[in-house]
């Protein structure tokens, strides 16, 4: 990578380099000796032609092709949307092609957090009490309890109580119910909630009895149940039952954990032209220094890895996780051509504002919070982490329903690159990561840490150390994510079927 005051160039055979700052028509660069002049306003952080390029030609981004030019683009011209297309097509076949040599090995360490060991052995970084509510109906019950519940349990020796209102639950049918079944019972389950409240109303879809086998064998003391329609009072019900689940939840204590018990979801969002330069390739180094300390990633957002599947793929484990990948991928593009929707239809507008071209440059940027550790195993949505290392879970790109997916699947804490910006939480800790200083300034209320120091004063390897640091002081509680401190705590469920 090759930087210089004004601009980026990320690989040597690029076609393209990155602006770092806005450019006017007219303005001169110099490159290797060169004197390139831009041909027309461009924006921070899109792209500029470093030489011409045919019509038909592969434009190559991070060394790989980003789409193709739909016209001749002469040298110093902006390069985007308007004179680039994506090369990307449906369904495709795929061949098991494992890369030689594993670039993460295990490197055992006593590096610790403080977290709070769970009595069937699994680990939480908070001590919360959750109330779930299984349908959509009694969101406001479920809100007023934990309003409720949180002033009379305000010196508590728990991290707060908290809700997650969303509107399913009921005239579900199918995949949705289960859907919405498996999220919310994987939610039950989650170690950083040391007490559970589920509260249901009486006649859902989702009641209390079937919901009790979707969420399967659990401790009566851990976690509570409460149908509104069955008792006189819910409200004055469910706050005895929190005050149990309070007496219970008080009696576990932060203690040293082994760092390889922690599980981080990896997450991109509102991102821009310099996601893939910055926050993602931070947050893949983060991951593999927690892979090899014998911790745990896990990684979704299935159709920003359309065009960038095959580096993933390539870094299977075995032949079965391989072959899981790629039905994950084609069963995910299957779903769009279901719908008769384009499979390529992204990036977002905001993507393209911030200097995104085509699905094929979003995802060589997005796969990178992967890091270079293998693929060690492929889950279903609602699926639960199994194995330690990198894994896959099916879900789609949209924040709030991926963030949901990565909690569900056992994230204690959710890493969440940004170039746009967004205040949004999920049920874990979310810490937002800017890929650039000016969004860090701009919105110091919803930004945690600033990758955009690596066009700065930082390297890589520095800077994800000083992230994976920052992460372990989250672990232990000794700092709070901007979520956390501005009580952004949201979920949302996936949705593909009838309502009645």
């Amino acid at each position: 990578m090759k930087t210089a005051a004004s601009y980026l160039v990320i690989r040597p055979d690029d076609s393209v380099l990155i602006a770092l700052r806005p450019f006017a028509a007219g303005e001169e660069i110099t490159f290797d000796g060169e004197t390139l002049v831009v041909q027309s306003d461009v924006p921070q952080g899109h792209k500029i032609a470093r030489k011409p390029i045919k019509a038909g030609e592969n434009i190559s981004k991070f060394g790989y092709p980003i789409g193709r030019a739909t016209v001749d683009i002469a040298a110093g011209e902006w390069v985007h949307t308007h004179n680039v297309a994506t090369n990307l097509e449906g369904l495709l076949e795929y061949r098991y092609e494992p890369v030689a040599e594993k670039k993460v090995q295990l490197q055992p360490s006593s590096q610790t957090f403080q977290g709070y060991l769970r009595k069937n052995g699994e680990v939480g970084i908070r001590n919360e009490i959750w109330i779930i509510n299984t349908v959509g109906c009694i969101n406001k019950t479920a809100e007023t309890l934990a309003n409720m519940a949180n002033r009379t349990f305000q010196h508590a020796g728990i991290d707060g109580v908290y809700h997650f209102a969303h509107p399913f639950g009921c005239s579900q049918l199918g995949d949705d119910l289960q859907y919405t079944q498996r999220i919310l019972a994987d939610l039950v389950q989650h170690p950083n909630a040391g007490g559970v409240l589920v509260v249901g109303l009486g006649c859902e879809n989702n009641y209390v009895d079937l919901f009790k086998q979707a969420i399967g064998p659990y401790d009566p003391d851990r976690v509570k149940f409460l149908v509104s329609q069955q008792v006189e009072d819910e409200l004055q019900a469910g706050l005895e039952l929190i005050g149990e689940l309070v007496a219970y939840a008080e009696q576990f204590q932060r203690q040293p954990i082994p760092v390889s018990k922690l599980k981080v979801g990896l997450k991109c969002g509102g991102s821009d032209g310099f996601s893939g330069i910055t926050a993602n390739p931070l947050v893949g180094a983060f991951s593999d220094l927690l892979i090899s300390q014998g911790g745990t990633t896990i990684l979704t957002e299935v159709p920003e890895m359309f065009g960038a599947e095959t580096i993933l793929m390539n870094r299977a484990a075995d032949e079965q996780v391989f072959q899981k990948m790629v039905e994950l991928i084609n069963d995910f593009k299957q779903y769009f051509l279901k719908h008769d929707q384009v499979v390529y239809e992204n990036p977002s507008p905001g993507n393209k504002a911030g200097g995104i071209t085509t699905l094929e440059e979003k995802s060589l940027g997005c796969v990178q919070k992967g890091g270079f550790a293998e693929v060690v195993d492929v889950l279903p949505y609602g699926g639960r982490v199994g194995k330690n290392g990198l894994n896959l879970v099916q879900g789609p790109g949209n924040d709030l329903v991926s963030v949901t997916a990565l909690t569900a699947a056992g994230a204690h804490l959710v890493l969440f690159t940004t170039g746009r910006g967004t205040p949004f939480g999920g049920p874990v800790p979310t810490v937002k990561i800017s890929t650039n200083s000016e969004l860090y300034q701009k919105k110091r209320n919803w930004i945690d840490f600033n990758a955009g120091r690596l066009l700065e004063d930082a390297d890589l390897p520095g800077l994800s150390q000083e992230l994976f640091q920052y992460i372990v002081k989250v672990a232990s509680g000794a700092e709070q994510t901007r979520n956390e401190q501005n009580g952004f705590k949201e979920i949302a469920i996936f949705k593909d079927g009838v309502i009645l």
